[in-house]
C-alpha cells in the first residue's frame, strides 16, 4: 500500500534495439511492490520495434513514458535526457535488457530514508541472454572514493541517487565507464555510498556489449586514473593492479 510520504522515483532507461527484451525490463518495473515512481524510456533512435512495445505499456499504464530523439547520440547522453526530464526526488537506472526484482525500490528507498543516506546500491545476480543465473556480485556495506578507485562495484542498474541531496547528476561523455565517474565524483563530495547485501536485480551479460573488448576496458581505466581523477603516476599503478585484482576475482575481465 502506497505511504503519503513515499517519495517519486524516476527509473531512467535508455532504448536501442532492444525488442527482444525490453518487455520483460518493462515487467520488472510494473511489478514493484513499490508504487510511485515514473519510468522515463528514451529511444535513442531505435530500428527495431522496441518504441512500439513501449508505446503500448505507456497506453495501459500513464507512469511510463517515452522519449524519442530525433538522431541517434549513444547511451551516455540518452541517459543524461531522461535525467533532465525526471521528476523524482530519487533517481534510478535501469537499461533495457536489465531486471529487478519486485522489492527493490520498496527495500532500497526505505533503506536510505530510515537512514538518510544520499546515494545507495545493491548486490546483483548476473544473467545470460536466454536469462540464465551467471553468479551473484556482492557488495559491501559501504564504500568510500578509495575503495571504489580498487573497483567499481556499483552496480548502474543498481544504483539510486538522492537529487534533493546531491542536485541532478549527469553522466560524462565517455565512451565507456561513465556510470563509474559518476559515482566517483559523487563520493568526493560525500562520505561514503552505502551497499545492500540482498542481489535485486539482474545484470544481463551479452556476447557482444561496450564492455566486452578486455583491452579497450583496461585502456579506459588507467585514463580514469591519470587524466580524469588526476592521480599521481604511483598512486595509479597502485589502483590499477588493485583493478586488475579485483577484476579477475570478481568479474573475470
Amino acid at each position: 500500500m502506497q505511504k503519503k510520504e513515499d517519495f517519486l522515483v524516476s527509473i531512467i532507461t535508455p532504448l536501442y534495439n532492444e525488442e527482444s527484451f525490453i518487455s520483460q525490463t518493462i515487467n520488472s518495473v510494473l511489478n514493484q511492490t513499490y508504487k510511485n515512481w515514473e519510468l522515463l524510456v528514451i529511444d535513442d533512435c531505435s530500428t527495431d520495434n522496441g518504441p512500439e512495445i513501449v508505446k503500448e505499456f505507456s497506453f495501459e499504464e500513464n507512469r511510463i513514458k517515452l522519449i524519442q530523439l530525433e538522431k541517434n547520440i549513444g547511451v551516455t547522453k540518452a541517459r543524461n535526457r531522461g535525467i533532465k526530464e525526471a521528476e523524482g526526488r530519487y533517481v534510478a537506472f535501469l537499461d533495457s535488457d536489465d531486471l529487478w526484482e519486485p522489492e527493490k525500490l520498496e527495500k532500497q528507498i526505505n533503506y536510505m530514508k530510515k537512514n538518510n543516506f544520499s546515494i545507495s546500491f545493491t548486490s546483483y545476480k548476473k544473467i545470460n541472454e536466454d536469462g540464465n543465473y551467471r553468479g551473484t556480485v556482492e557488495v559491501p556495506n559501504r564504500v568510500k572514493y578509495a575503495d571504489l578507485l580498487k573497483t567499481n562495484i556499483m552496480g548502474c542498474l543498481t544504483v539510486i541517487y538522492d537529487r534533493k541531496e546531491l542536485g541532478k547528476r549527469y553522466f560524462k561523455d565517455l565512451d565507456k565507464s561513465e556510470d563509474y565517474v559518476l559515482w566517483l565524483e559523487i563520493l568526493k563530495e560525500v562520505d561514503f555510498a552505502f551497499g545492500i547485501q540482498e542481489p535485486l536485480a539482474s545484470y544481463r551479460v551479452m556476447q557482444e556489449s561496450r564492455s566486452s573488448n578486455k583491452i579497450s576496458v583496461i585502456k579506459q581505466q588507467w585514463k580514469i586514473y591519470r587524466e580524469i581523477e588526476g592521480l599521481n603516476l604511483f598512486k595509479s599503478f597502485y589502483y590499477f593492479l588493485n583493478y586488475l585484482y579485483y577484476g579477475y576475482k570478481r568479474y573475470r575481465i
